[in-house]
């Protein structure tokens, strides 16, 4: 059966090439590792791969790949993603609170010790 001109005309539609999204994120192609530190975490130690940083409900949040592939996500301030303090830099662990932590401390206790001065007399 011969075909007509019109079906002779019409382009054919080729398969996309692209099988998938290019805006999607990719696992593997970041090469950034993220490590969890927060001393109480159970996956702390363990490090993962970066898939992005960004703000989830008002708080920064890393997002990783976890070890069986499923995306999660984790507060920043439990992983090594920002550079160390410089204050816990030099003391490596030797000092529990910062100068002016402990600076703040003792103004809060002097004000407190005059309080209870105060109402002692």
């Amino acid at each position: 059966m011969p075909e007509s001109s019109a079906q002779q005309s019409a382009p054919r539609l080729q398969p996309c090439p692209c099988r998938k999204s290019s805006t999607a994120g990719h696992v593997d192609t970041t090469c950034l590792k993220v490590r969890i530190t927060h001393p109480f975490h159970p996956l702390r130690g363990r490090a993962f791969e970066l898939i992005c940083r960004r703000r989830h409900w008002g708080e920064d949040r890393v997002v990783y790949a976890g070890e069986d592939g499923r995306v999660c996500t984790i507060a920043s301030a439990f992983t090594d993603i920002d550079p160390v303090d410089e204050f816990r830099r030099i003391a490596r662990g030797r000092a529990a609170f910062r100068t002016v932590d402990l600076l703040t401390l003792c103004d809060a206790l002097d004000r407190l010790a005059q309080q209870l001065r105060a109402t002692d007399v």
